[in-house]
């Protein structure tokens, strides 16, 4: 979250009051992501589970055709039980509001906090709610292809080699071919696709100690394979920082909790190695492009792009295949299963 629009007290607390959430006692600029213009605001209703305690987004970057996806998207998985910020309807029932000459949502805030150093549990526990949210998605109407999949890429890597030193124009030239290879192949067309995350890092979920209390920020939202969000969490969640290596244990943890809720297609387990290079990759290009093409903002912390340089070098020097592990019930016995 950052802040490229300053939202006066009195404009927010109109917006709060309209949308019948009480009357508006603080604001508060966000510092963290660099999207959208983000606050916290609390006010003096305890309605329900939300405690007066929302989020004020004005979005920067996305216009008006785009956001009903992610917000009714947020919505359908919110009506599921899946802990996502639930979007705040006015008297007609529109998600999508406007503050400032933007486009703007008003979210209930989620408790508890980010853990940037999580453990075998807190893996466990992301892995099976990402299997069930993307089960609960499977009915979801609504369309829109990831805004930031292989056509981004491709663009945005044309942007920033400029940048590059002629060793990492290297490394984005050979992914992009590796990609667009494995994008054109007929076992990735069979992947089970769905509504995904796509951006489901360490600072968008929350804890309260080992309870996952929340997923959050689904502005990168759209229809792909299921496949690259759990990609993405790998790369976050189960790898070492310094180095870019994959913590396999913990990778292995992660997969094992969602496989348990849905579980992997043969197709799936066989291209997880690439789709962890292609996860790696987008975030290496994003991250380079908001570092070396960067908006103004008052409150604004680009992430360095280096460790996801890291990782996708180790992702591809060290691919890593997910073991099945099975537990038999009827005779407590512990196999070890290839993929299918």
């Amino acid at each position: 979250m950052a802040v490229y629009t300053e939202v006066p007290f009195e404009d927010a607390a109109a917006l709060l009051a309209r949308l019948g959430l009480g009357r508006l006692r603080s604001l508060e600029p966000c510092s963290g992501g660099i999207e959208n213009t983000n606050y916290f605001a609390s006010t003096d209703t305890d309605t329900g589970s939300d405690a007066g305690r929302y989020v004020l987004t004005l979005f920067e970057r996305l216009t008006s055709d785009h956001l009903p996806f992610y917000l009714h998207l947020m919505k359908h998985l919110a009506q599921r039980r899946i802990p996502v910020p639930e979007p705040k309807a006015d008297s007609h029932g529109a998600l999508l509001h406007s503050m400032r000459g933007k486009p703007a949502a008003v979210v209930n805030r989620l408790s508890g906090s980010h853990n940037l150093a999580p453990e075998a549990a807190h893996c466990a526990r992301v892995g099976a709610m990402l299997a069930q949210m993307h089960l609960a998605g499977l009915d979801f109407a609504m369309h829109q292809p990831n805004p930031r999949g292989l056509p981004w890429w491709q663009a945005a890597a044309g942007r920033v080699a400029p940048y590059l030193t002629a060793a990492q124009q290297a490394l984005l030239q050979s992914e992009l071919a590796f990609q667009a290879q494995l994008a054109a192949s007929p076992a990735c067309a069979a992947l089970p696709r769905g509504p995904i995350h796509a951006d489901l890092f360490r600072d968008n979920v929350m804890f309260e100690g080992e309870r996952l209390t929340g997923f959050f920020d689904f502005y990168f939202a759209g229809v792909d394979a299921f496949l690259f969000d759990i990609a993405v969490c790998l790369n976050d969640w189960c790898s070492d920082t310094d180095s870019g290596r994959l913590n396999e244990p913990l990778a292995q943890t992660f997969v094992n909790a969602y496989d348990r809720v849905r579980p992997l297609t043969g197709d799936e387990f066989r291209l997880l190695p690439a789709m962890m290079r292609g996860a790696a990759l987008r975030f290496w290009v994003s991250r380079l492009w908001d570092m070396h093409l960067p908006r103004s903002a008052h409150v604004l912390k680009a992430h360095d792009p280096a460790p996801l340089e890291r990782v996708l070098r180790s992702r591809v020097d060290t691919p890593w295949h997910f073991l099945r592990t099975e537990h038999t019930p009827r005779d407590g016995c512990h196999r070890d299963t290839a993929p299918s």
